[in-house]
């Protein structure tokens, strides 16, 4: 007899496999990019982002540690801080929607599930401040709608109905090239729609039954005979125990414990250990880490609220009572010791304003350095920044404001994502999508000015830029009319192609040319580290003289893949 309910350890098989199946097929969808550049990495921010929150749940099913409000909360703050790309912001913010509407209920049915579908489109689509249809968000949207009608028709197998949800929402992905002209004269799909179908197709295997290898990466699992599955470390040699005291509590909390809260508490267990869960519930938050130290895990759990249901054992030997006696002295003598303490400084006074600035490559890192930008979060092409990263570099710098500019369209929402889980500081996102564009916004910011009119001028300037950045292309496409083949050069605009050929200073000079009109003063041009300084040189000279009226400034970037970005204003 077909059970039609999910429990929440079916679901984080389904989670699971969803997962791995993404992981196996992201460099296929990195290749479904419309642009043929080699830094196309939906399929890879998708991935990241899904396995940030899969180590999680993985170490939980290993324990048998399953309910549905803990792998809820599991699944949604890691995707969450996990998050890359806009399609990977995209897809966290669908697990967010989705988790809210199941996190009550021991089991899941039907309706639930439709109404879970309903809860993560809306979620969606509310982050994105511009939605547009034929993405991820249509087929998102397409099998939202699917599990209304089957729902309200009085479907009730649920086998039936996940695959009817994802037949209709693969029937949705193919008709993106008709939603949007991009894709169809690429001849391809909607990269990210076709990211979340092989989640979706991934979970349908493992609900139907069929094997799936659920091993994710080797600090994802727990060591063997960890306490939460009832066992002991008897089988394990001690030469290959890492970490050797597996140690669980739980925290009553007596102060807030938010997203943020969780991400820095995990990542200081994670400087300690490994196999580390942190499972917030309401006021209480259950806590597991291997570590060579319980004490400093114990002591820094204690800044939130006092401990309960402690349990260390020790992996590499039996004497747990032993083990136990001396984490709590060490943890007493912490905190005595810490008491005995003068009162720590007053921190440093935050200055009015920071910066924080999306960059790849020396020479641009420099730039942004020497206009005054505070931290520089490495990897703007060709690794896009997580969520995580972003708040991890806000609480770096010291500022009552500040404004962070993703330098790349595709960082906008995960430094936005950030933006909003941040508490104790006043986060200003400015829009910037190239490095050009940040390298003018940080120029037009004016100290005098107040926050509002600094994000109006500086939001203003860029859209002012112009930029062109040049690169090579990985397939044979056709796209904005041009038809280009593998290793041709491309000269790409803020609205797309602009020149293509067989030579970079052909293209690059062509891409210009098509920037360019009588209103404009300045071009900046940024050599790439694949680029020579001579033939760097020789395009400005051409430049020059085909422009004599304006000014040309030539810097080295040092910036990869691309091996020119240039700016005109």
């Amino acid at each position: 007899m077909a059970v039609n309910t999910i429990d929440a350890k079916m679901l984080a098989k389904m989670f699971l496999a969803g997962a791995k199946n993404l992981e196996s097929k992201k460099e296929w969808i990195n290749e479904l990019n419309v642009f043929p550049v080699p830094d196309g990495d939906t399929g890879t921010n998708m991935t990241l982002t899904i396995m940030s929150a899969a180590k999680d749940v993985a170490v939980m099913d290993a324990n048998n540690d399953l309910d549905m409000a803990s792998l809820a909360k599991a699944i949604s703050s890691g995707s969450l801080r996990g998050a890359r790309g806009n399609s990977g912001v995209i897809l966290s913010q669908l697990f967010r929607g989705f988790t809210k509407a199941i996190r009550d209920y021991d089991s899941i049915d039907i309706p639930i599930l439709a109404q879970a579908c309903e809860r993560a489109v809306e979620t969606a689509y509310k982050a994105v401040m511009k939605p547009k249809e034929g993405t991820i968000l249509t087929v998102a949207k397409g099998a939202s709608l699917k599990a209304r009608e089957l729902a309200d028709a009085g479907e009730t197998d649920l086998e039936k109905f996940i695959g009817t949800i994802i037949e209709h929402a693969d029937y949705v992905l193919s008709q993106t090239p008709e939603m949007l002209p991009v894709l169809k004269q690429a001849g391809v799909v909607d990269s990210g729609g076709q990211g979340l179908m092989q989640v979706l197709k991934g979970a349908y295997e493992a609900y139907l039954g069929k094997e799936v290898d659920f091993k994710l990466e080797a600090s994802a699992a727990p060591a063997a005979g960890a306490p939460f599955a009832g066992g002991s470390a008897q089988a394990q040699a001690e030469t290959d125990i890492k970490f050797g005291y597996c140690t669980e509590f739980i925290i009553m909390l007596n102060k807030t414990f938010n997203i943020k809260q969780e991400m820095d508490f995990k990542a200081y267990l994670e400087s300690i250990g490994d196999s580390i869960v942190v499972v917030a519930d309401d006021d209480v938050v259950k806590v597991h880490v291997h570590t060579n130290d319980p004490g400093m895990a114990i002591q820094k759990a204690l800044k939130y609220g006092a401990l309960s249901n402690m349990k260390i054992d020790n992996m590499r030997l039996e004497h747990h009572e032993k083990v136990i006696k001396m984490a709590q002295k060490e943890a007493e003598q912490e905190a005595a010791q810490k008491a005995a303490q003068p009162a720590a400084k007053e921190p440093e006074e935050m200055k009015k304003a920071g910066f924080i600035a999306v960059s790849v490559g020396e020479g641009i890192n420099a730039i942004f350095k020497d206009l005054g930008v505070d931290y520089i979060i490495e990897g703007g092409q060709t690794m896009n920044p997580s969520t995580e990263d972003v708040l991890n570099a806000i609480d770096k710098v010291h500022a009552e404001t500040i404004y962070v500019l993703p330098n790349n369209k595709n960082i906008v929402l995960a430094a936005n994502q950030a933006k909003y889980m941040t508490e104790d500081k006043r986060i200003v996102v400015i829009p910037t999508k190239t490095i050009a564009q940040g390298i003018t916004a940080i120029i037009n910011y004016m100290p005098d000015a107040s926050e509002e009119e600094n994000e109006a001028a500086m939001s203003d300037a860029i859209g002012q830029v112009r930029t062109g950045e040049v690169t090579y292309a990985v397939r044979d496409t056709i796209i904005d009319d041009y038809e280009i083949k593998e290793g041709d050069y491309m000269g790409i605009g803020d609205d797309g192609i602009l020149a293509v050929g067989q030579a970079v200073l052909d293209v690059t000079l062509g891409m210009i040319d098509k920037m360019m009109d009588e209103d404009m003063e300045l071009i900046s041009i940024y050599y790439g580290q694949d680029t020579t300084e001579a033939d760097a040189e020789a395009l400005r000279s051409s430049v020059e003289e085909k422009y004599p009226s304006c000014d040309v400034e030539l810097q080295y970037g040092g910036q990869p893949i691309y091996y020119y970005i240039v700016s005109v204003e």
